[in-house]
């Protein structure tokens, strides 16, 4: 036999890794397990199995949780968090390091262990889940270490609620839990139903790690084990990573609430390959991104989009890879595809492509397990990017494609979505990568690779597919709140008078599109100073009139694209033109509130405006260390049309405070005029007038803030909302905003102190984190 026959004659392994240990481990827990509360595992008590997906066999039984289970599991947490927090950075640094060293000792029991409960190749488990989990320990520990010297005014938020998916059971346990004990919190977590064995497993090497009682406990059981710990009034913050329907769940059940709140959800994300691309590494990569865990990924490249000249080239090149694919038991260290996770998403999955009658579809023809919950890689083309297949999440290993002409139809085809979560671009030039990177609608975009994850590098979505960041600094912060406590903020009413003023009538409008616009309703409120004098009416605005604000902020999409340096210049020339009517402003306010506080405040506004100046092109984003060769930078770029609602107490300091920071990050803004004191900002108008903002960037509009906060926060074309209104509006705002999944910042009824410089604050708060992975190099 020649060696061209022996390799034509060929086949892989089988190369099976053996189940032993992880069975032996399940044995000795007796196959059944409680919860893990306050360091110790209680009781089996009734609830379900966890099976095999790729055999149907019983691993093992565990527990449904009861309101008093997770009531137990908060009460412990509770009382461990203060201790938790007295060990300091480094002690916390050394349980993480422990733990980090203990997952590398039992890795291949936390792989087989995984693979058993979740139907993923072995592989996966072991050189992806695993590892990555590791990584996750070892970073925050060093995070834990660092904590005193580099965030010295941040403090732990206290107990947090963490729920999980099944698609990456151990890694979401250590993206959650790793990042919130380095800062010194203490957690709940609850394990997807159908794959709790390895968090169960990671309780084991807490007890094994000397981990105080009562830091981790984690609790097992269906949604409604969830849906206690999100309601529960004991915890402080929901970590939530699950589909985009459960997270809107989550946001109305916390509205108002005060509960700190990380949603990472869903995504149908967009595969670009140009025609330059090297097709070959293209379709490797594609194998990763979409039947990479049999495709129950988020961030899944479910949605290739091919330039028509090569689509033909391509998707031959792909359907003759797909051929290759190997499918079969998980254990199997030949296999590509392993079992979908339960029966009920084989189902659905069978029911979305067999429902579909549109385009080409071509299933690997592949010989399927005889028992076992098994799909074929799938390959739809030929579909409208408005197909219900290019839109929806399918979560399973089925691909759907169009084609596209050119690179503007490339990104408008990739943003044609609700979703926003990940996004990869194969091409060999580097300009055009770098052109479209920055356009893409997404929270993390590959180029020339894809499914690229690291602790350091964040990683999370915007629109639909939830909000925050898990990972590096910026997920860090999501664990932590400044430090100080909050006063509650009571009311700011308006002054009454007895309808009596003075000299010619100045009749403010509101402020949209660069120009002033009389209120569409026709009603008018008056403003009465502390002395009962009529100063003015002011327009109350209406729901048109947000409309059209929003659409003038839609229509002024520039801005963003403008330089840092030139929007740092007209800051400053609104900081110039206010100084120069700085006597006016300060009387007017004097007029309005009583007392003498208006110069300070005018001056006060005036270092804002330079602050946020100043920041413009200062507040610079990051390349993060990762273990590639390659660069993962994080960029900083603007949430989009912000909506507002400013101060009461203040009525132009707290208006500037909040406009000043979101323009200079390329954002454009709806701003609710303080309801007490209004006529600053209506003069205010004025001053950008003469300060070359362009059209549509602010918009001002005045009125009451209880009947402006719902129509804001349900509009499906604001990007974020948020309310310093001394009407406490958050539980509203929050609810309407889980329409379209928008990012807010509400107040919860408590003050601010506006004469303290919080740039920062608003920095982070009116920008998106976008983590651009660019490998370089041949090795």
């Amino acid at each position: 036999m020649t060696v061209k026959e022996i390799f034509d004659s060929m086949d892989y392994g089988p190369a099976p890794e053996t189940a032993a240990e992880a069975l032996a481990w399940l044995v000795d827990q007796g196959d059944r397990f409680g919860h893990f509360i306050d360091g110790a595992f209680t009781e089996p008590g009734d609830g379900f199995v966890s099976r095999n997906p790729a055999t149907g066999e019983t691993l093992a039984t565990l527990t449904q949780a009861t309101q008093s289970d997770v009531d137990a599991a908060v009460t412990a947490a509770r009382k461990a968090q203060p201790k938790w927090e007295k060990l300091g950075g480094h002690g916390r640094a050394r349980h993480l390091y422990a733990l980090a060293r203990l997952l590398q000792k039992h890795a291949r029991l936390f792989a087989v262990l995984e693979t058993l409960d979740n139907g993923k190749p072995i592989r996966e488990s072991r050189d992806i889940d695993v590892p990555l989990a590791q990584r996750h320990f070892y970073y925050h520990a060093g995070m834990a270490q660092l904590m005193d010297t580099e965030l010295p005014d941040h403090a732990p938020l206290g107990v947090c609620g963490q729920i999980i998916p099944w698609n990456f059971p151990l890694l979401m346990l250590a993206w959650k839990v790793a990042p919130a004990l380095a800062m010194g919190n203490t957690v709940v977590l609850k394990p997807a139903e159908y794959t709790s064995l390895t968090a169960l497993l990671f309780a084991d090497i807490c007890r094994q790690a000397g981990l105080p009682r009562g830091v981790v406990n984690i609790v097992t059981g269906d949604g409604n084990v969830g849906d206690i710990i999100v309601r529960h009034p004991g915890i402080d913050k929901i970590a939530f990573t699950g589909s985009t329907q459960v997270g809107r769940k989550i946001r109305i059940a916390t509205a108002g609430s005060g509960k700190s709140l990380t949603l990472e959800l869903g995504g149908k994300s967009p595969y670009i390959v140009f025609d330059d691309a090297d097709l070959d590494s293209a379709v490797e990569g594609l194998v990763d991104a979409i039947w990479f865990n049999q495709g129950q990924v988020c961030c899944a490249g479910s949605r290739l989009l091919v330039q028509e000249g090569i689509a033909d080239r391509f998707h031959a090149k792909l359907r003759t890879r797909m051929g290759n694919l190997r499918m079969g038991d998980p254990l199997d260290k030949c296999i590509d595809v392993g079992a979908i996770v339960d029966p009920v998403q084989l189902q659905t999955i069978t029911d979305m492509v067999d429902g579909n009658t549109d385009g080409e579809t071509f299933r690997v023809n592949a010989q399927m397990p005889a028992q076992g919950c098994f799909y074929p890689p799938t390959l739809i083309t030929g579909l409208e990017p408005s197909h219900r297949l290019m839109q929806e999440e399918i979560f399973g290993p089925v691909l759907v494609s169009t084609t596209f002409r050119t690179p503007a139809d490339a990104v408008q085809i990739a943003n044609n979505t609700r979703y926003g979560l990940a996004a990869t671009v194969w091409t060999e030039n580097v300009n055009l990568a770098l052109d479209i990177a920055p356009k893409l609608a997404a929270g993390v975009v590959w180029v020339n690779a894809t499914n690229l994850f690291d602790a350091a590098a964040g990683f999370g979505g915007i629109r639909e597919s939830g909000f925050g960041r898990e990972g590096g600094w910026e997920g860090l912060r999501a664990y932590t709140r400044p430090v100080g406590k909050s006063k509650p903020l009571p009311p700011v009413l308006p002054y009454e008078g007895d309808g009596t003023g003075e000299g010619l009538d100045r009749t403010p409008k509101l402020y949209i599109g660069g120009k002033q616009a009389r209120p569409d309703g026709g009603y008018s409120q008056p403003v009465y100073g502390k002395t009962g004098k009529l100063l003015g009416h002011v327009p109350i605005a209406s729901r048109k009139d947000i409309r059209n604000a929003v659409e003038a902020a839609r229509g002024a999409s520039g801005w963003a694209k403008s330089t840092a340096h030139m929007r740092a210049q007209i800051l400053y020339y609104i900081g110039e033109n206010l100084s120069a009517r700085a006597d006016e402003f300060a009387a007017r306010i004097d007029a309005m509130m009583g007392g003498k506080q208006g110069r300070k405040e005018v001056d006060t506004a005036i270092s804002r405006l330079f602050s946020a100046a100043a920041w413009a092109d200062k507040y610079d984003g990051a390349v993060k260390s990762v273990p590639i060769r390659g660069v993962a930078m994080a960029m900083n770029e603007p949430v989009g049309v912000i909506g507002a609602l400013c101060p009461d107490e203040s009525p132009l300091l707290g208006l500037v405070s909040v406009m000043a920071p979101a323009i200079a990050m390329g954002n454009r803004v709806v701003l609710a005029a303080s309801q007490a004191f209004p006529l600053s900002a209506t003069d205010f108008y004025q001053v950008l007038d003469t300060s070359d903002v362009p059209g549509g960037v602010v918009n001002i509009l005045t009125g009451p803030h209880a009947d402006l906060a719902p129509t804001l926060a349900s509009h499906m074309d604001i990007d974020a909302v948020w309310s310093f209104s001394s009407s406490d509006l958050s539980a509203s705002i929050e609810q309407a905003s889980a329409g379209n999944l928008k990012r807010t910042w509400a107040n919860n009824g408590m003050a601010r102190d506006w004469t303290t410089d919080n740039s920062r604050d608003f920095l982070q708060a009116a920008t998106e984190i976008k983590t651009i992975w660019v490998p370089y190099g041949e090795g």
